[in-house]
């Protein structure tokens, strides 16, 4: 039984009467709840009332024969602007009837008014709503009690998480929705309700939230619906956000509830977070695994977790995922596993690992556009070459850095030569050590001996093209080649040096 106008009206033996037009008041202005009844004649009792309080008065305040109409419409205004739910004049205390004055108040202000017969004290009014707030407590605390009970039994089921969501939804007879720690909708109940202009307002305010590092609620409206929004997890280890439709908001008992809900939702998250950091363990263990060539035994651990290993051939990417950015990329893989098992595998070791068969490169190319990334890919190879292919995809992705491509396969580093990659393994100060010598004499004397042999070597070591290149006479370039020789200390004539001063000069990037 609410504690509300509406149910004092239809109590017999108050014999209240309701002298406002019902058609004329607010909407639910009847169903108001009534937090208590305050009897005052006073012509001002708002420093003693609250919002929602119906003021009990016989009139005395008004003055005894002619009721003065303005100011009747005076004292309405005030407790309209106070917030006060209704009025309950006492009849035949101390005037005959209500005065038509407080009516036509009344009735314009549309504030609820009703009379209050003389056999009927006020005490009487104020007991009986007294005893349907108890009532309406104590109904509010075994529903409570039921409810927590329900959602208790149903995070005991195996997608405990997403069940208590559910449980939540029934018995608030709302949309729940949980926002993971990076503002996204992670599941909601009903599934279907959100419309997607509130989904994307929804996540741009929880994102909000989350961003502040600390405990906090808020309500919002988001696509013409109003939301309550709740962190979960303790300040500084936030992990999402739950989100209630509740328009008309939440009394305790409602409170209690969402309270525990927010507690079992952390503790989900939480052990969800350590069951995804220990699966990401395996992984690792199963990706060194089959570098050591064991991929019968990989593919049986993996087949009873997430589904078996791509066929063979395969081709292996490794992606430059930063350890801020891998759990959203995870995500998505696993969603990947879970809808196509059998399409990859991938593995964290300091660098993200993909395993997919050979003829896919979608999941590399998707992963690559979605999150900005570079990725070196292997050639195809069968899961004996599996340590080799992945040497291939990280020295792929080393150089793909440097390139104007987002994605780099070993077959067009290969392409490129030996001496192609001196340049990019750290071999630029030995090769400026090697060539410092002539390099200081062009410097203190001003010749050109380095430019000399760099042009000789260009031309396949011959005199007489480097000559004309260089515009000398082939004497000069072979005086010039001698010394050379004597100022590093080589032999020119011998096939080993020139192979090593033409990788010097490789190396240095400035064939």
């Amino acid at each position: 039984m609410p504690a509300d106008l509406r149910t004092l009206l239809r109590r017999r033996d108050l014999g209240l009467r309701l002298l406002s037009d019902e058609a004329e008041l607010p909407g639910g202005a009847l169903e108001r709840p009534i937090p208590w009844l305050h009897s005052s004649d006073l012509a001002d009792p708002t420093p003693f009332v609250t919002d929602g309080q119906i003021v009990l008065t016989t009139g005395t305040q008004f003055g005894g024969g002619q009721v003065d109409a303005d100011q009747v419409a005076a004292y309405v205004d005030r407790l309209v602007a106070h917030g006060v739910g209704g009025i309950g004049f006492g009849t035949e205390v101390y005037l005959d009837g209500t005065p038509a004055s407080l009516i036509t108040a009344c009735r314009a202000a549309r504030l609820p008014l009703f009379e209050v017969p003389y056999r009927t004290p006020f005490i009487a009014v104020i007991k009986a709503n007294a005893d349907a707030l108890a009532t309406e407590a104590h109904a509010r605390s075994d529903w409570a009690s039921a409810a927590q009970r329900a959602i208790s039994l149903a995070a005991m089921r195996p997608d405990g998480l997403s069940a208590t969501l559910a449980e939540l939804s029934r018995q608030l007879d709302c949309w729940v929705g949980l926002f993971d720690a990076a503002g996204r909708l992670d599941r909601s109940f009903p599934v279907d309700e959100l419309t997607d202009a509130g989904r994307i307002e929804l996540q741009r305010e929880a994102a909000a939230l989350l961003r502040r590092r600390q405990r906090a609620s808020l309500t919002v409206d988001a696509a013409g619906q109003r939301f309550t929004l709740q962190t979960v997890g303790g300040t500084g280890g936030l992990r999402g956000v739950l989100a209630l439709a509740a328009d008309g908001g939440l009394d305790r008992a409602g409170r209690d509830v969402v309270a525990s809900v927010i507690a079992l939702a952390d503790l989900a998250l939480q052990q969800n977070r350590e069951l995804a950091q220990a699966r990401g363990l395996l992984r690792t263990g199963l990706l060194k695994v089959l570098g050591l060539g064991e991929s019968a035994l990989v593919d049986d651990t993996a087949r009873q977790l997430w589904g078996p290993l791509p066929d063979e051939p395969v081709r292996v990417a490794v992606l430059d995922v930063g350890a801020e950015g891998l759990e959203a990329v995870a995500e998505a893989l696993e969603l990947q596993v879970k809808e196509n098992p059998g399409t990859l595998f991938f593995a964290w070791d300091g660098e993200l690992v993909v395993c997919t068969p050979a003829d896919d490169g979608d999941v590399v190319a998707e992963l690559v556009g979605a999150y900005e990334l570079h990725a070196g890919l292997s050639e195809p190879t069968a899961y004996a070459g599996f340590a080799r292919a992945l040497a291939q995809a990280r020295q792929a992705l080393a150089r793909a850095g440097e390139s104007d491509a987002r994605v780099l396969a070993f077959a067009e580093l290969a392409r490129s030569g030996v001496l192609a990659s001196l340049a990019h393994g750290g071999t630029q100060e030995i090769a400026r050590a090697a060539l410092a010598p002539l390099t200081e004499h062009d410097r203190a004397r001003g010749t050109e001996l380095v430019r000399t042999l760099r042009t000789w070597l260009e031309n396949d070591c011959e005199n007489d093209r480097a000559a004309r290149a260089l515009g000398i006479h082939r004497h000069t370039l072979r005086a010039r080649l001698e010394q050379s020789g004597r100022l590093l200390g080589r032999e020119l004539s011998a096939l080993p040096n020139r192979a090593e001063l033409w990788a010097v000069f490789v190396s240095l990037e400035v064939v």
